[in-house]
């Protein structure tokens, strides 16, 4: 297996392939061993060979994706888990992929638990700021299309009576400010959002906080955009996890 990497390697630092003399040369193996061993990559698909020059293969430049999308998660859920303990509140991180609400990742502790979901979130985006954020910002079409499929109906005493006044709430939502709510999904819990662009996906982090520390909603959800901003721009790509 060792020496089977080691050929992996050698392949992938030769852009425009290398042959098999080559490639038991810089790797240090016996001809023969890097016969046998090339020729196993090829079958297995991590490898293919091309006029006696060998390439990395499909399989491998899957292991490569995946490896790079496993990177790019484990660098989100570490950053959220940084913003929950910073901020003192759990932290959500949500898309709107193919006509569904879909919370990706929770970030939450013990002491600052996540808020209950105790009515299907999918069903329920016209109540929350995460799906509030997240109709907010699809094209008018795509917000009636959605509520057609989930009628807006009341959760909480506080939430949207139908979905003309949500509507027109969404409609007043300015661009990259932060979506708020206050008890329209859970009795006793305020929550903000803000949106996030990853491609052209709808996506979208969001705090919640205890009704009787809903004066710090505004500003914990301000330095949860400014911290997602600062992460967008040190890894130059979307939030994709």
């Amino acid at each position: 297996m060792q020496r089977a990497m080691r050929l992996l390697e050698c392949v992938a630092g030769h852009e425009y392939g290398a042959p098999a003399k080559q490639l038991a040369r810089e790797t240090r193996l016996a001809l023969p061993t890097a016969y046998h061993l090339l020729r196993t990559l090829v079958h297995e698909g991590y490898l293919r060979r091309e006029k006696g020059l060998f390439f990395l293969g499909e399989a491998a430049e899957r292991l490569s994706s995946s490896g790079a999308e496993q990177k790019r998660r484990s660098t989100v859920v570490d950053a959220m888990a940084r913003w929950r303990d910073a901020i003192g509140a759990p932290v959500y991180y949500a898309v709107y992929r193919e006509g569904e609400i879909d919370v990706v990742c929770v970030s939450d502790t013990p002491g600052s638990p996540a808020v209950e979901e105790w009515a299907d979130f999918r069903e329920t985006g016209h109540a929350h700021a995460v799906g509030q954020c997240l109709l907010s910002q699809l094209d008018e079409d795509a917000r009636r299309d959605h509520l057609d499929r989930y009628p807006v109906q009341p959760v909480t005493p506080y939430t949207a009576r139908d979905g003309h006044s949500l509507l027109k709430r969404l409609e007043r939502v300015r661009r990259m400010t932060p979506v708020t709510e206050r008890q329209e999904y859970a009795l006793g819990t305020v929550c903000a959002a803000i949106p996030i662009t990853v491609g052209t996906t709808a996506a979208t982090m969001a705090i919640s906080l205890p009704l009787h520390q809903a004066d710090r909603l505004l500003p914990a959800a301000q330095r949860l955009q400014h911290e997602v901003g600062r992460l967008l721009g040190s890894l130059s790509l979307s939030i994709s996890i």
